[in-house]
């Protein structure tokens, strides 16, 4: 009782701020400072039953009116959501909500659906927003908030608002919305599937040579596809060389990082491929987006390699799970590629370092719990006491689920995951990274882009990645080892030059460096924060 007081006492002022600060005129559907209230009106006083019975029995909604931080949307639609978050007869189930479901054009900030997890099986209430801030630092990653939620006036306790995976996300992430889309995993199968399909495949993404059969295991978003989806399996399955050309790589061995260190089990990596979704980009590549991450950090355990883990074996989960199993081609081919392989495990150890042994993801978790515990205390349908609550954040809670504790797991994990003979390679260090200007006696400029490198460590080779607009994709460029003096030892220098398509071409860039163990990147945080040159500019 004591700690509950102290932890209340750190944890309030913190919350009063959050809600009684001074609010901005329209609050952010996705502001992670302030608690959002989503308030919903049914016309059915047993909404339990009746959206149980949409829920089982149809893709139906119910009619509603919802006021969204204090903004109110007529004609809405409501229903139960979720595969195994969902539960039939429960009170607190997550939601989805459809703004437009009567009129086409309703939307706020942009989204017309609204999707609201009730964090199942997450007893500390952390885990799908610490998955997703994480993850946003590396890859296109859903935004995430806290909300209270109300149905007919009645507080249904506070949930997690999860943003919708439509035209605003697509948009800002990949230039566009128009091109192919897909979830992995169904909620309700078609009828009169083809007798030949093979079964059990959720999304692993093996090929098919009936089309009909991908619809037993992805849904389409779009207004067609299918052909789109099965080529990608073909060429992942049968010429994994050509992957590039249909699926953005890089930011797939990031998702399949992210859920191995993350020890989320309830996505790819998992018994089932589920939980993700496929958009086909402007560009013509297939983009890995996140989703449904509340039973991260362990809270799933099942890899299908018989009953479920114990906290030992999460702790210890190898970061080459699947690396040889011919039914997750996702990781099992591209990880084949002994460069993948390796930038795979790069991005294993910088997710590692720069979140867990550092111990940030802790003092983040502290801080959610604090935004929250009041409104969480005062839920009335809460799964868990506020002990269990409070509690989980270190320690497992539960005898039959036996959820372990975020920092009980990761605290080890990240340790376990230093150690690791795959992880312990030095990468090359690059260093002296220059783009040559034009010279102050020169009369001619400039008309390409000259990048010039060192790297330590016994470099195998250094590639530049570079684009010209950021909704293109990256192209890439071996660079020329040159020969220079004064270098470290085990240093090479190299070169490379770019041409430019007109005088004010702005040249966006990283640096890959590989040697014998792994590969390094220039700058680290190339995802967020690649480097950027003006033609112009040298010319000046």
């Amino acid at each position: 009782m004591k700690k509950f007081i102290l932890f209340l006492l750190v944890a309030l002022p913190m919350m009063l701020m959050a809600q009684t600060g001074k609010p901005s005129a329209v609050r952010s559907l996705f502001d992670k400072k302030s608690i959002g209230e989503i308030r919903l009106t049914v016309p059915s006083k047993n909404w339990v039953d009746a959206l149980d019975s949409l829920r089982l029995y149809g893709s139906g909604l119910m009619n509603a009116s919802i006021t969204v931080d204090g903004i109110k949307y007529e004609g809405a639609g409501v229903r139960f959501r979720g595969d195994n978050s969902y539960q039939k007869g429960l009170r607190r189930n997550p939601m989805s909500v459809k703004l437009n479901h009567i009129n086409s054009d309703q939307n706020h900030q942009g989204y017309t659906h609204l999707k609201l997890s009730s964090a199942l099986r997450d007893p500390s209430m952390v885990r799908e927003m610490l998955f997703s801030e994480i993850a946003g630092q590396y890859i296109p990653t859903p935004q995430m908030s806290y909300t209270k939620l109300y149905i007919n006036d009645e507080y249904l306790g506070i949930y997690v608002n999860v943003e919708s995976i439509e035209k605003p996300f697509l948009e800002s992430n990949f230039g566009g919305a128009k091109g192919s889309f897909f979830k992995a995993g169904v909620d309700y199968k078609p009828e009169n599937l083809p007798t030949t399909c093979r079964q059990g495949l959720y999304g692993a993404l093996e090929y098919e040579d009936n089309l009909d059969c991908y619809k037993g295991n992805f849904e389409m978003n779009s207004a067609g596809g299918w052909s789109d989806i099965q080529e990608l399996t073909r060429i992942l399955n049968q010429e994994p060389a050509k992957i590039e050309n249909v699926l953005d790589v890089d930011r797939t061995l990031w998702m399949l990082a992210l859920n191995n260190v993350m020890v989320n089990l309830s996505s790819y990596s998992g018994n089932r491929s589920v939980n993700y979704y496929l958009y086909k980009d402007v560009n013509g590549h297939f983009q890995p987006i996140l989703w449904d991450l509340n039973l991260a950090f362990g809270s799933y355990k099942n890899i299908d390699s018989g009953s479920d883990l114990e906290l030992k074996d999460l702790v210890s989960l190898d970061p080459l799970l699947h690396a040889n199993n011919p039914y997750k081609p996702l990781i099992s081919k591209l990880l084949a590629d002994p460069f993948y392989r390796k930038i795979y495990l790069s991005h294993v150890r910088q997710i590692n370092e720069e979140n867990f042994l550092n111990g940030n993801y802790s003092t983040r978790a502290t801080q959610l719990q604090g935004m929250i515990v009041v409104p969480y205390s005062e839920d009335p349908n809460k799964a868990y006491n506020v002990s269990d609550f409070q509690r989980n954040l270190r320690e497992t809670v539960g005898k039959k689920s036996k959820i372990p504790g975020i920092t009980e797991l990761m605290g080890k994990r990240s340790a376990f995951l230093k150690k690791h003979a795959e992880l312990t390679a030095l990468p090359s260090k690059v260093s002296d990274m220059k783009v040559q200007s034009r010279g102050k006696l020169e009369n001619k400029k400039l008309n390409s882009f000259k990048l010039s490198a060192v790297a330590d460590r016994f470099p195998k080779r250094m590639l530049v990645y570079y684009r010209f607009d950021d909704k293109n994709a990256y192209s890439v460029m071996n660079m020329t080892e040159e020969s220079a003096n004064n270098l470290p030892s085990g240093g090479k220098a190299f070169t490379a030059h770019i041409d430019a398509r007109s005088e004010n071409d702005i040249l966006e860039y990283y640096i890959v460096v590989e040697n014998a163990g792994t590969v390094g990147f220039y700058p680290q945080k190339y995802t967020r924060e690649a480097l950027r040159v003006k033609l112009s500019d040298l010319n000046k």
